[in-house]
Order: C-alpha cells, then sequence, then structure tokens
C-alpha cells in the first residue's frame, strides 16, 4: 500500500511506514495513492460473510501485501472481538451501537486493530530498538480510554495521551487515567484543540524526534480509519436486499476530528451502496459553516453536552478534501448540521420515549438525521458510546426515570486514583515532561 503526505505530495511511504510514523512531514496526513474498488456482485458476497472474515479482506485490499491476510486475520479476529448490532428504533430507522468494546466506544476498533499491527511490526520486522517509542495522543473524550486499553501492558511502547482538564467525564477520566504501568496521561489546561496542537508541535520538534520514535494512535493514523471503514460494511450487511440497493442509505455520523466520516466515504468510495452521509456536529460547528459559505473559520472550542465532539480544527477535513477531489466530486453534496445543548437533552428525551436511551453524541446524529430524511429514504444514526460512560447527565435529562446500570468496564476504574500530571498549554512544559517519562524512566 502507498500512501502519500497530502501536504507534501513527495513524500510517499507505503503502509507499515505511516503505521510507525503516524504524520508526515509539516504535519501532513498520509493518504492511499489507490483506492479498492468493489463491483457489485463482490459487495454482496461481502456482506454475506462474517464480520471478521469481510473486515480482514476488506483490509488486506486497502493494505495489499505488506501483511499476509492469515496476518491481517489474527489481528482483526483479536481486535474486533465483540458484537456490532444494529438497533431498529423506528420503521426507517436503526442505531447501529459501536460501544460494546472494552471501552464502550467506537474508537475500540481503530485503537485495537492499531495495537495489534503495531506490535506485529514490532515482532517481524527489524524494528531499532535503541529510542523508546512512544504513542502519542490528544482525546476529546473516548480515544484515551480506547488508546489506552489497547496498549496497556504491551512491551516496549510507552503511551501518552492528553486531554483538556474538566471537559471529559468523570467515567471517561477514570477509565483512562487509573492505568499506570506504560499508560501515562496528561491533564491540560486548555480545550480539545490545543491539546492536538501540542501532539503535532511533538511530532515537528527536532529534538523530541531524535529522542524517540514518536506516534499516535489519534485518527491521523490511518490504520485507524481503515479499521472504521469495516463496520459501515457490517451495518449494511443486517439490513434486507431492498434496502440495501435501492440507492436511498442515508448514515448520520457524530463528528468531531471526523476520522469516523472519513471511513465512511472511504466505504462509499469502494463500492458500498451509500446514498448521502449527514455530518453531525455539535455547536463547535466550523464544518456545518463551510459547508454552508464555503469559509473555513474555526471558532473558540466551546464545552458541550457531547464532549467528544469539542473540536474546532478537525484534522480529517484534509483528507475528505483529498476524497471528493479525487474522485472530481463536489463537497458541497455532503449533508449537514448541527445540533445545540438544548436539542441534545430534548433528542434524547424522544428518543427515550421510542423506548432506546442514548449518549448526548448519537443524539447529535439522531436529531439530524430524523431532521432531514425523506419519507423513501432508510436512515442509519452510528451510535458511538455507551450511554452510561454519560450515566450522571442522562438521567438527569431523562428527570431520573431510568437508572443506567454502569457496565463492569467502567465500575472496576471508578474507585481507582486518577494518575495524572498536570501542565498548562506549554510546548516546553510538554517536551521536558515527555522526557521526564519516556527516557530519563529508561536510564
Amino acid at each position: 500500500m502507498k500512501l502519500y503526505n497530502i501536504k507534501q505530495r513527495e513524500e510517499t511511504v507505503n503502509f507499515l511506514h505511516a503505521l510507525i510514523q503516524g504524520l508526515g512531514k509539516n504535519q501532513g496526513l498520509f493518504f492511499p495513492v489507490d483506492l479498492p474498488r468493489f463491483s457489485i456482485s463482490e459487495i454482496d458476497n461481502l456482506l454475506g460473510m462474517q464480520f471478521v472474515e469481510r473486515s480482514a479482506y476488506i483490509l488486506s485490499k486497502f493494505i495489499g501485501s505488506e501483511f499476509s491476510q492469515n496476518c491481517i486475520l489474527n489481528c482483526v479476529e483479536k481486535a474486533f472481538n465483540f458484537p456490532v448490532p444494529l438497533n431498529f428504533i423506528k420503521k426507517n430507522v436503526a442505531i447501529l451501537e459501536l460501544f460494546h468494546g472494552p471501552t464502550l466506544a467506537f474508537k475500540d476498533f481503530g485503537s485495537r486493530l492499531m495495537a495489534q499491527m503495531l506490535l506485529i511490526t514490532m515482532e517481524t520486522h527489524r524494528y531499532e530498538q535503541e529510542k523508546p517509542m512512544v504513542i502519542l495522543t490528544a482525546t476529546s473524550g473516548d480515544t484515551g480510554a480506547a488508546v489506552a486499553h489497547a496498549f496497556y501492558g504491551l512491551d516496549n511502547i510507552h503511551v501518552i495521551i492528553l486531554y483538556p482538564r474538566n471537559k471529559i467525564s468523570i467515567l471517561q477520566e477514570k477509565l483512562f487515567c487509573t492505568l499506570g504501568e506504560n499508560i501515562s496521561t496528561i491533564s491540560v489546561e486548555g480545550d480539545f484543540d490545543i491539546c492536538q496542537d501540542l501532539v503535532k508541535k511533538s511530532f515537528n520538534d527536532d529534538l523530541l524526534k531524535k529522542m524517540l520514535y514518536l506516534n499516535s494512535a489519534n485518527s491521523i493514523n490511518i490504520s485507524r480509519v481503515l479499521a472504521q471503514v469495516c463496520y459501515y460494511f457490517e451495518a449494511l450487511a443486517q439490513i434486507d436486499y431492498e434496502r440495501r440497493y435501492h440507492n436511498n442509505l442515508i448514515i448520520s455520523v457524530p463528528s468531531g476530528n471526523f476520522g469516523n466520516l472519513t471511513a465512511g466515504l472511504l466505504a462509499q468510495s469502494s463500492g458500498l451502496p451509500i446514498k448521502n452521509f449527514i455530518a453531525a456536529t455539535n455547536i463547535n460547528d466550523t464544518v456545518p459553516r463551510f459547508l454552508t459559505s464555503g469559509l473555513w473559520n474555526p471558532l473558540p472550542t466551546i464545552s458541550t453536552f457531547s464532549n467528544a465532539m469539542d473540536v474546532s480544527c478537525p484534522s480529517n477535513w484534509s483528507r475528505i478534501e483529498e476524497l471528493f477531489r479525487r474522485e472530481n466530486r463536489s463537497i458541497f453534496e455532503l449533508q449537514f448540521g448541527s445540533v445545540n445543548d438544548e436539542l441534545i437533552k430534548k433528542t434524547v428525551q424522544e428518543v427515550a420515549n421510542l423506548g432506546y436511551i442514548c449518549d448526548p453524541h448519537t443524539a447529535v446524529a439522531y436529531r439530524l438525521l430524523d431532521d432531514q430524511l425523506c419519507s423513501d429514504e432508510f436512515g442509519i444514526c452510528l451510535g458511538t458510546a455507551h450511554p452510561a460512560k454519560f450515566k450522571e447527565l442522562v438521567e438527569c435529562f431523562l428527570e431520573d426515570k431510568v437508572s443506567l446500570l454502569v457496565p463492569n468496564a467502567l465500575k472496576k476504574h471508578m474507585i481507582l486514583p486518577v494518575l495524572s500530571h498536570k501542565i498548562s498549554g506549554s510546548f516546553a512544559e510538554l517536551r521536558d515532561l515527555i522526557y521526564d517519562i519516556t527516557v530519563k524512566s529508561d536510564i
């Protein structure tokens, strides 16, 4: 698999290089030179397969010969070992539940597959061990837990996760800030965009690059995005033949850093019959405003009920623009919208009256899907997080009429102390702390 740097197109790498390096020069994201294209008959055959088998086949077509098919299958079997149910809540609307992994969020797919592939790469290729490998990642809520649990206990890999202080839920924080060992967490004074900017500055810092093998498990790493392509195929596998091929399927995607939508568009580009997507955001609405006016004008990030989507400068938007440019399509074909906190609350209540409890992020996507879906269309909303991760908020919305059970995956972390370091938004402070965590700890 060959990939190029969107910002500096002369920089080309193979998949293994992109997996280990994460970002290209000038903080550029890698994008595939060639994309697979499946015929209708191939899609039909794929949708008849089981999820793990199908996912391994799809990934092999994206990645190529750098990993054997058996190797990819083994990675997928270990990474995707939980269900992906499609829950019908109306005649023409269903929610694809992506939160049945170990950290109860869709980020488990990409993080776990990346961890398995990176582990095999380090074991089977001549990886130089004279410098520590550091997975440096920013999170707005759910990525942190997924990455921490995916890499927890793996030899020769340090994980450092930055998150905005007091801007994620207590349960989200507990899931990844209580592990210790090879997982270090840093609470940053500021919002997610500041955390993400600090990560990008780290990749451009000559001193850190000299001391460490820096990588990222954010969706800026192409392996994360490719993993997410797979569950769009699973969604279509669970609907009937007529809905599948009637060219009437709309998928609404809760969007923060836009890796999830990028994956859906790649699935569509490969031949999956999806009519359109809704780019669903909260009031951090840089993309909806751009799709309205054509002007890219990020505003300061605002904290909302759907905190994992509190992103004003989404990194993956450059990949989406690149895909539309490559296919000679207008990006303004995308459906879009934004939802404020008041409407999130009302939507959680509305969906509960249909007999389904959803989290605030899923509520954003459902609201826009329900508002925009035409009578002859079928809609799928991505359910990206378990509502129990926002237990106090959701129960408050529903006026304590519902008591959410806390899954065991959350319970065992609730009583543990938070182990995070604290810094301001200073890059110099972060660089010193990374040195203390990684280089000094190995001396």
